[in-house]
């Protein structure tokens, strides 16, 4: 019965740093996730070479 009385009493900068943790955790999964989504689609999909202006001419000659 000692481990029922232990959860009994949750003071506030315990909840809020638990609220913090959970939020932390959920962030850097969504993070990682990404991150990975875009490896995965860079792979399929790759990025054509153009300026990055938008010019034909990348050399800078008039």
């Amino acid at each position: 019965m000692i481990i029922q009385s232990i959860f009994l009493y949750l003071d506030p900068g315990s909840g809020s740093y638990l609220i913090q943790a959970i939020i932390a955790a959920v962030l850097g999964a969504l993070f990682y996730f990404k991150n990975i989504w875009w490896r995965i689609k860079s792979f399929f999909f790759k990025p054509t070479k153009k300026d990055s202006t938008g010019n034909e001419d990348a050399h800078g000659d008039i």
